[in-house]
């Protein structure tokens, strides 16, 4: 049984610090107390989110408590994780309201009997301006600017703002007031994490083990996903809007997706991935991993019939099995805008004739209208374009390296 943990729970882990401890913890028998934070700064969540949390969920299903931690203090503070210049803060009627949607999302996934859901602000509201001055002593400028984001800023001369330094602080405090045994994160909390088990022992506490998990690309298969990007799936998304979107993923990047969001076994995934560099069509698989994220967030059913709904648009569309392939090369980060695509991929001559086209409902993706003519295309996707009735290509976008 405690093999079987351990092979489980270090599935997709990036990195465990420390491994012996983490062994070490599970071997004594009692329920762990496993903390995740986040920070309400939008009302919703994404896949790029359930990654961690699914690792949360896995923990549950041996038996451990899952301590939820939202982040409603530190949310106003804004987290200055990877950002090179002060987040603005949210304030407080935002967090509590994105806050609300987190706990309805999130146990699509957790099992709520066996989660704790927490608030930050239970333990600082309460906190003194002379406790939280003590609280600043424990760490010094110097162990500070061994963060790569302060770092850079600093080199560059960017400002740094003095409650920036709180957050990592407050972050790791919150692991003192929970007493967690085991604290989750993505890759680019490490140091946000260690803090935690710096001050842990520094309270007197046995310090927590750190567990990291990878970021997940968005659609575009560069930046990680990201609402504000919009190269995200929703865990709200319809079922449609989670099939289309999957459908888009570009064949290297579904096996990203499998390897970090899928339930099933890595040797499954592996032969499938075999069998598709053997020329299975990669299409059937991006069907399996549809239907396996829409049962998981809505049910079986409705996965069916988004597959139906899929097909249906594809047929109505009369769209050929054999078109051109065309690769485009994206400068912005932030996508393609639709009708300089329908330019470059030479589906019309100018983009005034795109934007012709689209508002007259002559313009469809993966068989369905375009009615946005400022739709801007995630980078890494792949699907097939159509003007009128004649025209097809399917086309890749690509970041310029």
């Amino acid at each position: 049984m405690l093999q079987e943990q351990i092979n489980q729970l270090f599935r997709g882990v990036e990195e465990v610090l420390i491994e012996e401890e983490l062994k070490q913890k599970l071997g004594e028998g009692r329920p762990l107390r496993i903390k995740a934070g986040f920070d309400p700064t939008a009302p919703d969540l994404h896949l790029g989110h359930t990654v961690l949390i699914n690792k949360l969920r896995q923990f549950q299903d041996f038996g451990h408590e899952v301590l939820f931690l939202i982040g409603d203090f530190t949310g106003m503070i804004g987290d200055p994780t990877g950002k090179n210049v002060t987040r603005k803060p949210l304030t407080r009627d935002e967090v509590i309201e994105n806050a609300k949607s987190y706990e309805e999302q999130v146990f699509k996934i957790l099992d709520p009997t066996k989660t704790l859901v927490l608030f930050n602000s239970s333990w600082m509201n309460a906190m003194t301006s002379a406790e939280l001055i003590q609280l600043a002593a424990k760490h010094t400028v110097a162990r500070m600017l061994e963060r790569d984001d302060f770092s850079k800023r600093y080199k560059s001369g960017q400002p740094i703002a003095i409650h920036e330094f709180l957050y990592p602080l407050i972050q790791g405090y919150d692991s003192v007031a929970m007493k967690a045994d085991v604290e989750l994160g993505g890759t680019d909390q490490k140091f946000n994490l260690l803090v935690g088990r710096q001050l842990q022992a520094i309270y007197g506490q046995k310090p927590q083990v750190v567990m990291t998990m990878p970021i997940l690309e968005g659609l575009d298969g560069v930046q990680k996903m990201s609402k504000s990007l919009n190269n995200y799936i929703g865990v709200a998304d319809t079922p449609d809007e989670m099939f289309g979107k999957i459908m888009s993923l570009s064949d290297d990047l579904m096996w990203r997706y499998f390897e970090l969001l899928s339930f099933r076994a890595m040797g499954q995934i592996k032969g499938w991935r075999q069998e598709s560099e053997q020329g299975a069509n990669p299409r059937d698989f991006k069907v399996k991993l549809a239907q396996e994220i829409i049962t998981r967030f809505h049910s079986a059913a409705l996965a069916e019939k988004a597959l139906e709904n899929f097909e249906a648009r594809f047929q109505q569309g009369a769209i050929p099995d054999e078109m051109d392939e065309i690769e485009l090369i994206s400068k912005d980060a932030g996508g393609y805008a639709i009708a300089n695509l329908l330019k470059d991929a030479g589906l019309v001559g100018s983009t005034s004739d795109g934007l012709r086209m689209i508002k007259q409902g002559a313009v469809k993706i993966e068989g369905e209208k375009v009615e946005n003519p400022k739709l801007i295309i995630a980078l890494g996707t792949r699907q097939v374009y159509q003007v009128g009735k004649r025209k097809f290509a399917r086309v890749s976008i690509t970041a310029a390296q």
